[in-house]
């Protein structure tokens, strides 16, 4: 599946154009380096309608923050199939593929970024508990329908989305974060080997390839 920016690049709209301003701005400077002015450099309008839409960077990186997650939950894959497990493979291999595009690149390291400052931003981690709960919710859904179907064991589906949430949100957050990144393969091969220890029953199992 093909991974669409986050902002189209006719944006006109006042404060999307805004918040594509904000992005660019992030992606070249950083958190720490963003400013009304840099953020006014990625801008094509007048640096007066910034501050006519938002009282300063904060405001502007709040909503961001909300249209971003919302974007890359619009970009996960919708159930195409009955079968709950190839529901779950699917989302695993958008999630953990090997080698994003650029531009969902450029949006994880954004998202990682921001999520560093949860701990210190209520906000910033208002959001990330909602989104983290959403796909957690959706692991969830999913497993209980492998239950009904009869392809997953009877486990309780929580703890087991919790856990595969995690893997996720690690692996995404080291590739991110350091040179060696994450052997992302590596993590799908392995959360592949405790799907089948943990979900799959025995006539199943060869579905898991």
């Amino acid at each position: 599946m093909a991974f669409d920016h986050p902002f189209r690049d006719d944006a006109d709209e006042t404060r999307t154009a805004i918040m594509r301003a904000t992005y660019a701005a992030l992606i070249e400077h950083g958190y720490e380096n963003l400013t009304i002015q840099r953020i006014d450099e990625q801008f094509p309008k007048s640096k007066s309608l910034i501050y006519q839409h938002y009282d300063g960077k904060d405001e502007v990186l709040v909503e961001l923050l909300e249209y971003l997650l919302d974007h890359f939950a619009a970009q996960m894959p919708q159930p195409a199939t009955e079968n709950a497990h190839d529901c779950l493979r699917n989302v695993l291999d958008f999630t953990l593929a090997p080698d994003p595009e650029p531009e969902r690149a450029e949006l994880t390291n954004v998202m990682v970024e921001l999520r560093g400052q949860s701990p210190h931003n209520e906000t910033f981690r208002t959001y990330f508990t909602a989104n983290d709960r959403r796909f957690r919710e959706q692991f969830t859904d999913i497993i209980q329908r492998g239950i009904e179907e009869g392809v997953y064991r009877p486990v309780d589906p929580e703890p087991v989305a919790e856990f595969i949430l995690t893997a996720i949100t690690g692996a995404t957050s080291r590739r991110a974060t350091t040179d060696d990144g994450a052997d992302t393969a590596a993590v799908r091969a392995e959360l592949d080997a405790y799907l089948r220890a943990r979900l799959l029953r025995e006539s199943g199992s060869n579905e898991d390839h």
